[in-house]
C-alpha cells in the first residue's frame, strides 16, 4: 500500500485516514469541505479530537458546550494562526458552517484527562525554522506544552523553492530524549492550487523508500522513517501535521548523512 492518499476533488469528504487504513495504532485524520449552512456530525468514540478551522467560519457543539462563529482565514497561506477546538474522548461533535469552510479533524486515543476548550490563535506559538533555502514558518496548534492525552498538531508553510522537514529526520524509536515513537500524517496544500510538492519517506535499511509527488489536499502517511518535503519554484507549500504515539513527546533524530547542513 502506498503511503500517499489522494484527495477527493469534490464532495464533502476530502480525505480520511483511520488507524485501520494506515496499519498503525494512534493517528487518525480527516479533512472536510463544508458549504455555508451545512452541518457535519462526528459520533462519540474512544478518541480525543482536535478540530482545526483551516478556512471559513464555523461553530462547534459538543455535550452542551458550544464555540460559536470561530475562524478568520480565507486561505491557509495567510500569515495568521487558525482557531481550533480540543475535545476529549467520549464526546459527540457537531460542526456547523456559517460560510464555505475547510475543516481538519485530528484524532488519537484518549483517556479523558483534559477538559474541552477553544484554542485561540493568540495562544499558538509562531516561529521560523532553518535558514536560507531551508527556511520555513511554523505554527504550533497543539504542542506537547499544551494539555492533551496523545495528540500533537502543527502547521508549516514552506516558501517556493525551499525544503522542509529537512535535514531529513525521524521519530520511530523509543530512545528519549534522543528520539521518540510518533506516527504522523502530512496534509498538503499548494499555492497556487495546481502545483505539486515532493515528499520522500525512507528508513535506514530502505525497507520503506517512497518518493511521492503530492498535490493539493493529498495526505502522506509516515509510519516510520525520515520524511523531508521539497516545494518546487513558483509554488508555496503548506502542511498540517498530526502526530501521536505511546508517549506524548516529540524527539527526533536527523539522518546522519545529511545532518552536516545544519552547521553549514
Amino acid at each position: 500500500m502506498s503511503l500517499l492518499v489522494k484527495a477527493n476533488q469534490s464532495g464533502r469528504e476530502i480525505v480520511q485516514i483511520t488507524p485501520e487504513r494506515a496499519g498503525w495504532d494512534y493517528v487518525g485524520f480527516s479533512a472536510f469541505r463544508l458549504q455555508a449552512n451545512e452541518t457535519l456530525e462526528i459520533p462519540a468514540d474512544a478518541r480525543e479530537h482536535c478540530v482545526v478551522v483551516l478556512t471559513g467560519v464555523i461553530s462547534v457543539r459538543s455535550d452542551g458546550e458550544q464555540w460559536r462563529e470561530i475562524g478568520e482565514r480565507q486561505s491557509v497561506f495567510e500569515e495568521r494562526s487558525p482557531y481550533a477546538v480540543y475535545l476529549p474522548n467520549g464526546r459527540a461533535i457537531e460542526i456547523s458552517a456559517h460560510s464555505n469552510a475547510e475543516v481538519a479533524l485530528a484524532s488519537a486515543p484518549g483517556q479523558g484527562r483534559h477538559d474541552s476548550r477553544l484554542i485561540e490563535p493568540n495562544r499558538m506559538k509562531r516561529s521560523v525554522r532553518g535558514k536560507d533555502l531551508n527556511t520555513r514558518y511554523v505554527c504550533d496548534i497543539l504542542p506537547e506544552t499544551e494539555p492533551a492525552d496523545s495528540l500533537l498538531v502543527v502547521e508549516v508553510i514552506t516558501p517556493s523553492g525551499h525544503a522542509s522537514s529537512y535535514p531529513p529526520h525521524k521519530h520511530d524509536t523509543d530512545n528519549a530524549p534522543t528520539e521518540s515513537v510518533l506516527e504522523e500524517t502530512y496534509y498538503h496544500r499548494l499555492n497556487p492550487a495546481q502545483g505539486f510538492a515532493f515528499q520522500r519517506v525512507y528508513t535506514d535499511d530502505r525497507s520503506i523508500d517512497e518518493a511521492l509527488a503530492v498535490e493539493d489536499h493529498d495526505v502522506v502517511m509516515v509510519p516510520r522513517g525520515y520524511h523531508p518535503v521539497v516545494a518546487p519554484y513558483g509554488y508555496d507549500s503548506y502542511y498540517l501535521n498530526v502526530m501521536a504515539g505511546p508517549k506524548r513527546e516529540w524527539h527526533f533524530k536527523n539522518d546522519p548523512a545529511h545532518e552536516w547542513i545544519i552547521s553549514k
